[in-house]
């Protein structure tokens, strides 16, 4: 129950930011696309075998995922033992949240962490690459238990949107990057066109 629910918040939570940014982002739109067509096509659905073939549409929807930001502090965790971190003492029991974003905007990490940038997790070939710094989902034994789910959930969510409809906003609307934060961090309410392909 708490896997279904926790990721059907944190599911939804992502594809608004992806809807969000793509709108924003219009060309990284297009050339998405023009990978689902390629690969996918119109006549089928996509199925998780087309993952592998698609590095630029994975490598979008990692860095909406990155900007979304949707668990800035994660969950709580206790201490399971005495431990000394950075020089400081945690009594075993000490109720812990992890700075997901400290992570996830990190300089040291990411060639441009204030932008929306699907390079990030592309090499020179164009080929999909893993970024250690990537944590959305934590990490070590405190991993999300729905992190497999939830990433075939998020790519055959997008790639079905993405493959029949173009996203757009209205005329004169601002689209804002800040987020609300509650118990995840979403984007403030907007109203999208979604076109036919």
């Amino acid at each position: 129950m708490d896997l279904f629910l926790a990721g059907t918040e944190t599911t939804s939570t992502t594809l608004q930011w992806g809807l969000l940014l793509l709108i924003k982002y219009p060309d990284v739109q297009e050339k998405m696309q023009a990978e689902i067509d390629h690969v996918v096509g119109q006549s089928r659905q996509p199925s998780m075998a087309d993952r592998a073939n698609m590095p630029y549409t994975d490598a979008v929807i990692h860095e909406i995922q990155r900007v979304g930001n949707v668990i800035p502090l994660n969950g709580p965790r206790k201490a399971a033992r005495n431990t000394i971190l950075g020089g400081y003492f945690i009594p075993k029991g000490t109720a812990l949240m992890t700075n997901l974003t400290s992570v996830l905007f990190d300089k040291s990490e990411w060639e441009t962490p204030g932008e929306f940038n699907p390079g990030h997790f592309l090499d020179s070939e164009g080929k999909f690459r893993r970024r250690d710094a990537f944590m959305p989902f934590s990490a070590g034994k405190q991993v999300c238990l729905g992190e497999q789910l939830a990433r075939m959930e998020l790519f055959l969510f997008f790639v079905s949107l993405f493959q029949k409809f173009r996203f757009s906003m209205q005329e004169g609307v601002k689209l804002s990057l800040e987020g609300d934060v509650g118990i995840t961090r979403s984007p403030f309410p907007f109203k999208i066109l979604a076109h036919t392909r």
